[in-house]
């Protein structure tokens, strides 16, 4: 079965859009139909660059996961995929998409059959070949382990980064115990989870072109209403590393431009802690379990190293043993020999499960004593918060009694002040009138003055009239008499005149 259509490497508009240098940013377009396998359809943020190409990853005319691929580097930045469901197992088969417009060979194809009749193959992807003779094989970001189609869309080589085979069954085994035993159950199975698994390359490159990983990383983000989280991990290279787990916020500063992978960091705000616990108490297992099988692999490693140097003994050395003494010898010494070997594989076998024993005491004392320090820290944090809220609440507590205060001494001079009224029977009104006593009086002294002047001068005017009058009468009866008398003497002596 030939995979469809795919959108990006494998579209020719696509690459011929690459090679003019006109295919639009990371940030201008998403990963059309595939855009569904991000958190709220949003591919991550920050990582575009021009050697950087979408590819919507297709079989069986259906969309399997996204890939971000780098041209460059000839290795995918990151591939994205939803909840995990089982696979059955098979043969690799690796196939490779075909960038030649001029070719009609569908897109997805083996690479024998697109050897001798496409152009300038792998000049913009890794190819089967370039892994030939060398310690590196063809690593998936999505494992077909992870996928319900085992036979196309996870084995193309866009999906592929090189890796050793100690490391590649490792980080295998790290997806896989991480999907089943952490990731899924605490995220509803997996129905509502997000997986991004991505590669950063080093300086190191597989015969000069495809580049080897530095290190392998995987962010995953549950979006479960409620019970939602967002977790990170990351696998050097090295050997002797184990997977480590980080948060999201601080893988995407050990990323290359600094990007946001997921939308709003996927709903930080309501995440469910409690949850990543559980997942933690898992990634430690598991990394408990990667260290046991390094131990495995290093016993192993140094007895077939003792059986290779056995066998390139000089032939002298092996004359020797065949001889009859050497055989004798041999015959007496093997038995001790045998019971110390014996006794050493049981004293490191002890010492070991001790070393084991003494290890997973401590793991879980220092985990004790984490979990006993996080929580006191929280209660310390909590009693600080409270009391701090009290101290500021202090100045508004002590406002509100001083206000009651304040009205209750005015209601208590208001109560007296009715009481003594009351008591003197004094009505408000007599208290107004000699309250403004001494503004009225003030105010009538003019008047009063006034008054007593005009009074004054009426009384002098009635005292010349009175005198004027008194004298005016006086006269009258002065002339009156006066009259009387010369009539008189006129009459009497009227002969005389």
């Amino acid at each position: 079965m030939r995979p469809a259509r795919w959108l990006a490497l494998g579209s020719l508009l696509a690459l011929a859009a690459l090679l003019e240098g006109r295919l639009v940013g990371e940030e201008e377009a998403g990963f059309g139909e595939c855009d569904r396998f991000f958190y709220a359809g949003t591919p991550p943020a920050g990582l575009a660059a021009e050697a950087h190409v979408k590819i919507c990853q297709r079989s069986a005319g259906a969309e399997r996961f996204a890939t971000l691929y780098s041209s460059r580097d000839r290795i995918p930045v990151y591939s994205a995929f939803r909840a995990a469901r089982p696979a059955a197992g098979g043969a690799e088969h690796w196939f490779l998409e075909i960038d030649d417009p001029a070719s009609n060979l569908e897109e997805g194809t083996d690479e024998t059959d697109a050897i001798a009749s496409v152009n300038n193959l792998g000049s913009k992807q890794a190819l089967c070949a370039d892994y030939v003779d060398s310690d590196y094989q063809r690593g998936q970001l999505f494992p077909f382990s992870l996928g319900s189609d085992f036979h196309v869309a996870t084995f193309a080589l866009t999906n592929a980064a090189p890796m050793t085979p100690s490391f590649r069954e490792r980080w295998y085994m790290n997806l896989n115990s991480l999907m089943d035993r952490a990731l899924g159950p605490q995220c509803g199975g997996g129905e509502d989870l997000y997986i991004l698994t991505g590669a950063v390359p080093s300086d190191r490159r597989v015969h000069g072109k495809v580049a080897v990983p530095a290190f392998v990383w995987l962010a995953a983000c549950c979006a479960v209403p409620g019970s939602g989280w967002a977790m990170g991990f990351v696998k050097h290279t090295r050997d002797g590393d184990v997977i480590e787990d980080v948060m999201v916020k601080e893988l995407e500063k050990l990323l290359p431009f600094n990007p946001q992978l997921f939308r709003d960091n996927c709903g930080e705000t309501e995440q469910d802690t409690e949850r990543m616990k559980k997942i933690l108490e898992v990634v430690n297992q598991v990394q408990d379990e990667e260290r046991a099988v390094q131990s495995e692999e290093g016993a192993s490693a140094r007895s077939s190293s003792k059986s290779e140097r056995s066998a390139l003994l000089p032939p002298e050395a092996s004359e020797e043993r065949s001889s009859f003494g050497g055989k004798l010898m041999g015959l007496l010494v093997t038995p001790v020999i045998k019971l110390f070997q014996l006794l050493y594989y049981l004293a490191v076998g002890i010492l070991k499960n001790i070393m084991y024993l003494l290890w997973f005491v401590t793991k879980q004392v220092i985990n004790g004593i984490e979990s006993c320090l996080y929580r006191l820290g929280s209660a310390t944090i909590s009693y600080f918060l409270a009391i701090g809220e009290e101290l500021a609440s202090i100045p508004w507590k002590v406002l509100k009694v001083m206000v009651k205060i304040i009205r209750a001494v005015l209601r208590i001079l208001c109560c007296l002040l009715k009481a003594v009224c009351r008591v003197l029977g004094i009505p408000v009104r007599v208290l107004v009138d000699v309250a403004t006593f001494p503004v009225y009086t003030i105010g009538a002294v003019p008047i009063v003055c006034r008054d007593i002047a005009v009074g004054l001068g009426g009384t002098i005017s009635l005292l010349f009239d009175a005198a004027f009058g008194t004298m005016g009468g006086l006269f009258q009866v002065f002339f009156s008499i006066c009259k009387r008398i010369g009539y008189k003497v006129t009459f009497d002596n009227s002969g005389e005149f």
